[in-house]
């Protein structure tokens, strides 16, 4: 077991939170700050991102900004409220740590908004305000209501996006073999597994604004170790052998962490750029862990690399032409990517331009990478329950398309509800409609539900077969598991405190009867601050459910574990050491596609 270390104290206490939350309608500017797959709500104050509290911040906070905020060069624009040299650098330090994730590095929008100076200065600095105070049911967090921001980093925040985007440099292949590190070389490392944990049953758990990572052991529920890792870290994978845990922070910074050590360790990291979501490794029988991936939202690329030590091996740029008007497009971030299972290839979705590329690993040298044209403002997704189609939001087109992973093609686009974000989605055998992949919305409170089985119901295939209404709009992940009857969907950045503190649970086989609504926040017990609750994870049994409750990083967190069955309590993991968690991952769920 590691020693567990002292909470990071940030920031002065903040206002409590308002009673006014403000109904947008479709002309609102979409989240100036809604970090995909849970990571906005843990925002300091101006005034504590300023502060180095002790030893372990500085560690991290060097990097803690997705840009570096020194690299981007000032710019005044006429029309924009003037901003000191100091008001701006802050301003842009809070915009790539928490903004650009939805709006882009340079502004143009794809989950939320564009917010390019002629869009924001005609808004005008009242309309901003409000907006990013208030936020909406269609995702928009509440800034300052929430106790996230005060008054005067809001105002700061609105002016700051009334000004011309600086632009942030390049990551070049030297760039990243600068950072590269082999803590522990291959052959140096054990060759079976030195410890007693079932890593099989391990959970991987982001605590966001700690820059690290804890390990917990989905039995006893204490913490294994907690490792440093990048800032903000937003997925966890696991290697195709399951022994290696791959993490990606939205620094860009990967961490490779070996669960066969007799204490888990980071043996390699590399930094691939600025800003960043998607690590993969490669799971094609016989090229197993061969490769690892990286996908980043700056500079918009993805690095293929050795799935030993992480040596960058081949950068591929995703600059291009959108799939709609094919128009060019400067900063097509690479979203979600998985691991093909049919062919020795990744799957790889470019956000703005709306492309999904299969890209084949068997010669790099000649590589060969297959484009289908989807639909713009691709995110997130995960496979069927088959494990040949891979699902994938087009958030902002309002819909999924559907890539066939054996004949590698578009099978369908599927029109939803406004928003989707499915995290990886949930399969289940629907009682009247066969297999379906599941989804919920940041822009509305519908969950809809896709037929996923062509052969054996062929009538039902890529068509929503059935939708039901939510707690409302902010959803971020709905989930299920194979033994459940229960569908759970969270709606973390609804702006009602009641409902972003609480979760949904369907029955499956029996929709008609609607939701019971668990108030996880309360049985946290946490005390004041906006306590958020975000993404449900099932242990590897399937029996019990684990969700985080998020609190801005000056305040108590904690996970709530609740019986799947009974949907009771069963258990609150917190400490010093619960620092924002957001993403959890179960190492045989992750390992094994069990969504």
């Amino acid at each position: 077991m590691s020693e567990k270390p002292n909470k990071r104290t940030l920031g002065r206490t903040l206002e409590s939170q308002g009673e006014n939350l403000m109904r947008v309608t479709d002309m609102m500017i979409k989240p100036l700050a809604f970090a995909v797959a849970i990571t906005s709500m843990g925002v300091m104050t101006a005034q504590a991102a300023e502060k180095h509290v002790d030893g372990t911040s500085l560690a991290y906070e060097g990097t803690a900004s997705a840009v570096d905020a020194e690299s981007a060069k000032v710019v005044r624009s006429p029309g924009a409220p003037d901003l000191t040299d100091a008001e701006f650098e802050q301003a842009k330090e809070i915009y790539f740590q928490r903004c650009a994730g939805c709006h882009g590095v340079l502004r143009k929008g794809a989950t939320g908004k564009p917010l390019t100076p002629d869009i924001t200065q005609e808004r005008g600095i009242d309309y901003l305000k409000a907006f990013i105070s208030y936020g909406s049911p269609a995702g928009m967090p509440n800034w300052l209501t929430s106790g996230d921001f005060d008054e005067e980093t809001v105002e700061l925040m609105a002016k700051y996006i009334m000004h011309e985007p600086p632009q942030p440099p390049e990551f070049s292949l030297a760039d990243m073999k600068n950072t590269w590190e082999v803590i522990v070389a291959p052959e140096d490392r054990p060759k079976k597994q030195m410890n007693d944990l079932d890593l099989e049953n391990i959970f991987s758990v982001t605590l966001r604004d700690a820059g690290k990572l804890a390990l917990i052991d989905g039995h006893s529920k204490e913490v294994v170790k907690i490792i440093e890792t990048g800032y903000a870290v937003h997925i966890s994978r696991m290697s195709a052998s399951g022994r290696y845990v791959m993490v990606i922070g939205r620094d860009a910074l990967i961490n490779m962490i070996d669960l066969w050590m007799e204490e888990p360790q980071t043996v390699a990291k590399i930094k691939v750029g600025m800003e960043a979501r998607s690590v993969e490794t490669s799971k094609y029988k016989g090229w197993e862990d061969k490769y690892a991936i990286a996908g980043t939202y700056w500079p918009p690329q993805f690095v293929i690399m050795d799935g030993d030590t992480l040596e960058p091996k081949k950068i591929v740029s995703t600059r291009g032409m959108t799939v709609s008007n094919q128009e060019y497009h400067p900063e097509p971030r690479v979203a979600a990517i998985v691991s093909s299972h049919a062919h020795p290839e990744f799957i790889i979705n470019v956000k703005e331009t709306g492309k999904i590329l299969l890209a084949n690993y068997e010669d790099l040298d000649n590589m060969n990478i297959t484009s289908i044209d989807a639909a713009e403002f691709l995110h997130d997704g995960g496979w069927d329950g088959s494990m040949r189609y891979f699902m994938s939001a087009a958030n902002n087109s309002n819909k999924i398309a559907v890539v066939d992973a054996q004949d590698r093609n578009l099978e369908a686009l599927v029109d939803v509800g406004k928003i989707p974000h499915p995290g990886r989605g949930a399969n289940f055998v629907d009682p009247e409609h066969g297999p379906v992949w599941a989804t919920s919305h940041l822009g509305d409170q519908t969950i809809q539900m896709i037929g996923t089985d062509p052969d054996g119901h062929p009538d039902k295939a890529w068509k929503v077969v059935r939708t039901v209404d939510g707690q409302g709009g902010g959803s971020l992940f709905v989930k299920t598991h194979p033994k459940s009857t229960n569908l759970w969907v969270d709606t973390a950045l609804n702006p009602a405190e009641a409902v972003s503190q609480s979760v949904a649970v369907f029955d499956i086989n029996n929709f008609d009867a609607g939701y019971e609504v668990l108030p996880i926040a309360e049985w946290a017990d946490l005390g004041e601050g906006p306590k958020r609750v975000v993404q449900p994870e099932y242990n590897k049994a399937g029996d019990e459910v684990w969700f985080s409750v998020w609190n801005t990083s000056d305040k108590n967190s904690a996970i709530v574990v609740v019986d799947d069955k009974t949907r009771k309590l069963k258990k609150v993991i917190k400490g010093d050491y619960m620092v924002t968690p957001t993403g959890k991952f179960n190492t045989y769920n992750t390992q094994h596609d069990v969504y």
